[in-house]
């Protein structure tokens, strides 16, 4: 009966795909100037639009600044390039500069007074790649869904996350957050002109994979994002690990005081002794130091744009309460860790969860070579997204008035038997499986696309993901940890790795009370 469903929800969906309304917003006036778009399948797409000035120069390292008027109207026909980074199998940017703050919006309104809900993507790329303008992000297909897609830009590694004391000094704050500023100065933009698109400013859902769903994390716990989004969606990631401090299992985001050493050693990689001198030198310079330098470039707990510990902000209640969806993907670690041993995966433990060593081993039986292969797998799916999203779908749920709704991503395929890979949701959600990475679609995956792309929409559109004609998705409670399935028959099951995730709330329990 779901597989029936299921076929003719995706059957309805192409017979209204096939028949699209005009679309009419086809020229705006925004903060900046005039732009006109280009229509395609009753979608109007604005490509490449600043949303804030060049961070080049003496901007480099700073916050992001006004957009730069022109005159005339531009034509919005082309994406703007992507920002510097290194190129991978996985995020291949056709174009890349320094001048990078731009975005682009498609749009489904027939007039600019439609006031139709607003999903702005962030995408991943562990904050040193990626790009608004990757094929598997072309918003075309969702928004005929009835949302406006706006996709985005920020400043990636060195560019986006460098922290040093001058810096710090230079702001009078904190430092090493201007890629998430670039995200919050997007969403200001938003806030300010997509009802000149036909978006209402009162409905923005915030949406990101990996280390865009770790931004939404972050989002909800800075200031300077609060009132600029009113739902949230994290496609695998939640920064509610500890503040690193060192090397300590589960913790990402350093502290101010690590980054700004970690920021001291790159600016002496580079020669120079001073911001002035630094920011002379050319970016690809900079990029080429940042390969060799043993520093990570993240977001830091800088006591500003991230106040502090996202748990206890939480447990606080000192968070941007909306409603979110959240999840993770069944065999994310697969893409991250290729093989283990009992011998290598008993140290990994020993060495990395302390006094909860013994309960996560026993957590993950890793008896042979090949079960502890998929241990050490499993583990990294769920120290560095599983545990996170979890404690994210709780906190919510007991601190929040927004409800949270949790969803378990495993869908496998001949390429990937034991699950669904990290970002294989991607093309599903956006409609988009031949430019993404799920593959050539069968008629199943494209009945799981529109299922999947259905709840999304819906919760833009509602602060809830249900509608006629989808299977039951139950709010998340720490009473009722039921999550979302979307497999071979979607539906909502118990929280899966359950006994794993209690393993890994005993380590950060146990990590946090050491710290306080």
């Amino acid at each position: 009966m779901k597989r029936f469903a299921l076929a003719v929800l995706f059957g309805m969906a192409m017979l209204a795909e096939g028949q699209p309304a005009s679309a009419q917003v086809r020229e705006a006036a925004i903060t900046g100037g005039r732009v006109s778009g280009v229509e395609a399948a009753g979608i109007v797409a604005f490509k490449g639009l600043p949303f804030a000035a060049p961070p080049v120069g003496a901007l480099r390292w700073k916050a992001p600044q006004p957009v730069q008027p022109w005159s005339g109207v531009k034509q919005a026909d082309h994406f703007g390039p992507g920002c510097v980074q290194a190129q991978s199998p996985y995020t291949q940017v056709p174009s890349m500069s320094e001048d990078c703050l731009y975005l682009n919006v498609w749009t489904p309104a027939k007039a600019a007074t439609d006031r139709l809900p607003v999903m702005v993507w962030i995408y991943g790329g562990a904050f040193t790649g990626g790009a608004a303008s990757m094929a598997a992000y072309d918003g075309t297909r969702l928004a005929g869904k009835g949302v406006v897609i706006v996709t985005i830009n920020y400043r990636l590694g060195p560019f986006g996350f460098l922290a040093h004391p001058a810096l710090t000094r230079e702001s009078g704050k904190g430092s090493g957050n201007y890629g998430l500023e670039d995200q919050i100065a997007a969403l200001r933009w938003v806030k300010d002109n997509i009802a000149r698109f036909g978006g209402d400013a009162s409905r923005v859902t915030i949406f990101g994979e990996s280390a865009g769903g770790i931004s939404v994390s972050m989002l909800t716990v800075s200031p300077y994002a609060k009132g600029l989004f009113q739902r949230a969606i994290s496609e695998s990631g939640g920064n509610f690990g500890l503040p690193r401090t060192a090397n300590e299992a589960g913790a990402t985001a350093p502290t101010l005081q690590v980054a700004e050493a970690d920021g001291q050693k790159f600016l002496q990689s580079l020669g120079v002794t001073d911001l002035a001198a630094a920011r002379d030198v050319p970016a690809d310079t900079v990029l080429a130091a940042s390969g060799k330098a043993m520093v990570r470039f993240w977001p830091v707990f800088d006591g500003d744009v991230i106040p502090g510990d996202q748990y206890k902000l939480y447990e606080a209640m000192r968070f941007n309460d909306t409603p979110i969806l959240v999840g993770t993907n069944s065999d994310e670690g697969n893409l991250f860790v290729r093989s283990s041993t009992t011998a290598a995966f008993e140290a990994q433990v020993r060495t990395g969860y302390g006094k909860a060593a013994d309960a996560v081993l026993a957590a993950y039986p890793h008896a042979s070579d090949d079960q502890a292969s998929r241990a050490a797998k499993d583990l990294f799916r769920d120290s560095t997204f599983a545990w996170g999203t979890a404690a994210w779908a709780r906190l919510q749920s007991q601190e929040g008035k927004g409800k949270a709704y949790v969803y378990y991503f495993d869908h496998k395929t001949p390429q990937s038997p034991n699950g669904a890979n990290h970002a294989a949701e991607i093309g599903f959600v956006f409609r988009n499986l031949a430019g993404g990475r799920a593959g050539t679609q069968t008629q199943a995956e494209a009945a799981l696309s529109e299922l999947m792309s259905s709840y999304w929409t819906n919760f833009a559109k509602t602060g809830d993901p249900n509608g006629p004609g989808l299977p039951a998705w139950p709010a998340f409670a720490v009473n009722d940890q039921r999550v979302m399935y979307f497999d071979g028959v979607s539906e909502a099951r118990p929280l899966p790795n359950a006994a794993q995730l209690k393993a890994l709330d005993e380590y950060f329990a146990d990590s946090r009370s050491a710290r306080h």
